[in-house]
This record gives structure tokens, C-alpha cells and sequence, in this order.
């Protein structure tokens, strides 16, 4: 009974194979569902893709370039373009204005021995952009006259916002500032916030651009332009500290909603440390905070490295030596990726070079007034370590630091020697504008999303 009932089951199983196998769709089907268990297979033990590199900024050409510099009458204006170095006079003290194609340059000195704006000055003549901040003495200790210029053809809407160590302290009187195209504001920033021993100052527009400066004239005595410092960020390189006496104190702020408590590593010409007592600088949310590092670096040249959890902003007053001791600033500067070009050079100059991460190289070369260029030459930098590089050329000069190797920062420091006191300045190594870097397209709903 049991035998009958088993091939009569088998019998049936195979009439049903064989009906499936002869449907015209059965054969196809059997080979459809074997493809897939082999694919399936093939897809669970598949080896795991390389993840896919994170997109890069590109690098562009800049095909043209603005540049602004403050009026200064009778002072002439160096002015480089690729291979060559010409000089302009400014007949008057309204803002100098210069057009030109990508890698053009401009910068100024003024030199006074006597009076109250006593000093050694230096300016880069800047672009016009819709952000600019700036770091340095407030208008409590010093004369500080905050310049505006709209090189463009279209209105600028500006607010100016100043931070001291009370917090944001400018209030409505530096919003809403309108300046026409071609119009020029000197602003004396006691107008907007008499209070500030120390400050930070953002230059921000809703529309148009403003090329930013300003000059600082401290009540001690010394002057000098304020450099413009890279924007917040988590991590923040200030370069360009020369070696030698007199004092050293460094500025940060914090502008967001949230306190910073920073990490700041000295990177001197022997070695590279934190800084014993002055490891860390808290800087509460809104405002700024100073710290003397004049014993931590021990009279080396050298750069600081900070590091935030929140974004920061950070700048350094530089005080000469001597019985009238002048003043410069550094403040916080990208690394030279796309290289640099300093307009204005003399008697004194030198380059303060830091390798950050590992060794660095970069190739410098002196482009003078009169003839061809120098032939450039390069300097390595080991890894954590700032180098001094003297420059002898005789006469006014243009010179261009290009990147070869590394993570290198850098700035060109003036320094004259006087038996009243030490004259100097201090120029960031700001980056070229022969080059620029175009941040990296992805696609994303968000461009059609409301």
C-alpha cells in the first residue's frame, strides 16, 4: 500500500517537472532564478570597495585682479606683475586703485622717525571681498582708523562688528553702512567702540564687496597696518614671529555662540612644543582673550599652531625694542599652497618660514626694480621647525615664495635699527593671486529643494 502511494507521488512530481521543463516559459525561468542565486552569491562575498576619495577644491588661474591700497599722498606704491616691478606715485590721499591680470601685486612702506606716528608701516594692498576680519589693539589703547573702500561699480551694504574681551560691544551704530561705488569711508573705530583694550572686527557685506584696512597707532608709540586674518576656523596657524626682545602677546576671539578653550603649540626655530603655563586659552563665546607668550617662545623666531573645537579668529602684537619701541602685527594665515608675493621689500628684510606637520621646501625668488629677475633659489624647512631667511638685495624689490614640498607657513618681516629703537613690520605671507581654489561641486536634492 505504502509502495503504491510513493510511485504514484513520484509519478506525479515527474509529470509536473516534465510539464514545467516543455512550458515554453519554464526553461527560461529555471535559468532566470539560477542567475540570480548565482548573483547573489557572487554579491555577498564580493570583496568591500575602496571607499571613494573625499572630493578636492580645484585649482584655477585667476584671469584678473583689484586691488586697493589707503591714500597715503607722496608715498609710492610698489606694484608687481609676473617677472616684473614697477613703482606709482600717489599724488593725493585718496584710495589707490590698480587693475590687472592674475598675479598682480601691490604694497606700500612709510617710514617716520620722529612724531607720533613714529614707525615702520607696511600694507598690502587688498582685495575688495564680502568678509574681512581683522585683529589687534582696540581704540581704548590706540588710534585706530578703520578704511573702506568700493572699488566696484555696484553699492555695497556693510556691517561692521567689533569684539573686545566684554563680548560684541559695537552694537546697531557700525550696521546698515552704505557706501556708493567708488566711494571711500575712513571710520574712527572709538566712534563705534570707545571701550575695546583688545578687538576683533569683522568687515561684512549683504551685497557688494569692500576692500578692508586698517591702521593701528598705539598710545606707547608705534604703527602699523592691521594684516587681514583668515576666517574662523577650528585650526589656525599664525606665522611670522621674529626673534628677539620686547614683548609678544597673542589675540584670539571667538565670534560664534559657543566658548573656545584653545590648544596653542609653539613651533620655534629648535623645536616644537607646548608652551609651559600657556597650554590652553579659554575664550569665552562672543569676545576676545590675550596671552603673553613672550617667555614661552624664549626670544626665537617662531609660529604658534591653535587648535579649537570652535571656530576662532587669532592675531599678535609684535613690540620692538628700544626707548620708542615701534610695533607690528602677524595674524592667523593659510599655508602656501597657492604661493605669495610680497611687493614692498628693503633693507632688512627677511622671511620667517614654518614647516607644520613635516619637513617643507619652497623656492624664493627676488625680482628687483631694475633688470631681470634674480634666479630663484629654495629652502628646506625641516619638520616642526622655523627657519629665518635673510634677504640681501639692494634697493626696492618684489619677492615671490613658491611651494615645492610640505605644509609651509610663512611672513616677511622689516626690521631697522635705530639707537632710539628698533623699526619693524610684519607682512603674513598671504596667499598668490595668480592662483585660487574652486571648493568641489557634489550633487545634492538641496539646490532644488525649498
Amino acid at each position: 500500500m505504502k509502495t503504491d502511494a510513493a510511485r504514484s507521488r513520484r509519478e506525479r512530481g515527474g509529470w509536473a517537472m516534465k510539464a514545467f521543463v516543455e512550458n515554453r516559459f519554464g526553461l527560461p525561468a529555471l535559468v532566470v532564478v539560477a542567475l540570480a542565486a548565482l548573483y547573489g552569491v557572487a554579491y555577498v562575498t564580493r570583496p568591500t570597495p575602496p571607499a571613494a576619495a573625499a572630493p578636492q577644491p580645484r585649482k584655477v588661474a585667476v584671469e584678473s585682479v583689484t586691488a586697493v591700497c589707503p591714500g597715503a599722498k607722496g608715498e609710492r606704491v610698489s606694484v608687481h606683475l609676473p617677472g616684473t616691478l614697477t613703482h606709482e606715485p600717489m599724488r593725493d590721499a585718496k584710495p589707490y586703485v590698480t587693475k590687472g591680470p592674475g598675479g598682480l601685486e601691490a604694497g606700500y612702506l612709510t617710514r617716520a622717525t620722529q612724531g607720533a606716528g613714529r614707525g615702520l608701516a607696511g600694507v598690502r594692498c587688498t582685495e575688495p571681498a564680502p568678509a574681512t576680519w581683522l585683529v589687534g589693539p582696540g581704540p581704548a589703547n590706540a588710534d585706530v582708523r578703520l578704511h573702506l573702500t568700493n572699488a566696484d561699480k555696484a553699492p555695497a551694504l556693510a556691517d561692521v562688528q567689533v569684539y573686545a574681551a566684554e563680548g560684541p560691544i559695537s552694537g546697531d551704530k557700525g550696521i546698515g553702512l552704505e557706501i556708493a561705488p567708488g566711494e571711500h569711508r575712513e571710520i574712527d573705530l572709538k566712534t563705534i567702540a570707545p571701550s575695546a583694550d583688545i578687538m576683533a572686527v569683522s568687515v561684512t557685506t549683504a551685497f557688494g564687496r569692500l576692500a578692508v584696512a586698517a591702521r593701528t597707532t598705539l598710545e606707547t608709540g608705534g604703527v602699523d597696518w592691521l594684516p587681514a586674518a583668515a576666517p574662523p576656523a577650528t585650526r589656525v596657524v599664525v606665522p611670522g614671529l621674529p626673534g628677539g626682545g620686547g614683548r609678544r602677546e597673542l589675540l584670539v576671539a571667538a565670534p560664534g555662540e559657543n566658548d573656545a578653550q584653545v590648544r596653542i603649540k609653539a613651533v620655534s626655530e629648535d623645536a616644537e612644543y607646548a608652551m609651559k603655563g600657556r597650554e590652553t586659552l579659554d575664550v569665552p563665546a562672543g569676545s576676545v582673550a590675550s596671552l603673553d607668550v613672550t617667555t614661552g617662545i624664549g626670544g626665537s623666531s617662531a609660529a604658534l599652531v591653535l587648535t579649537s573645537p570652535t571656530p576662532i579668529v587669532a592675531g599678535l602684537v609684535i613690540t620692538g625694542t628700544g626707548g620708542r619701541s615701534d610695533v607690528a602685527f602677524t595674524a592667523g594665515t593659510p599655508a602656501l599652497d597657492l604661493g605669495s608675493t610680497v611687493a614692498r621689500n628693503g633693507p632688512g628684510s627677511k622671511l620667517i618660514l614654518t614647516a607644520v606637520g613635516g619637513p617643507g621646501k619652497v623656492r624664493i625668488q627676488v625680482i628687483p626694480e631694475k633688470g631681470r629677475p634674480d634666479e630663484p633659489f629654495e629652502v628646506s624647512i625641516p619638520a616642526g621647525r622655523t627657519k629665518n631667511v635673510k634677504l640681501k638685495p639692494k634697493g626696492d624689490y618684489a619677492l615671490t615664495v613658491t611651494p615645492v614640498t610640505g605644509e609651509v607657513y610663512g611672513a616677511r618681516v622689516i626690521e631697522d635699527p635705530l639707537k632710539s629703537g628698533l623699526l619693524l613690520t610684519t607682512q603674513p605671507l598671504a596667499p598668490s593671486r595668480l592662483w585660487t581654489l574652486l571648493p568641489p561641486l557634489t550633487d545634492t536634492p538641496n539646490v532644488v529643494t525649498p
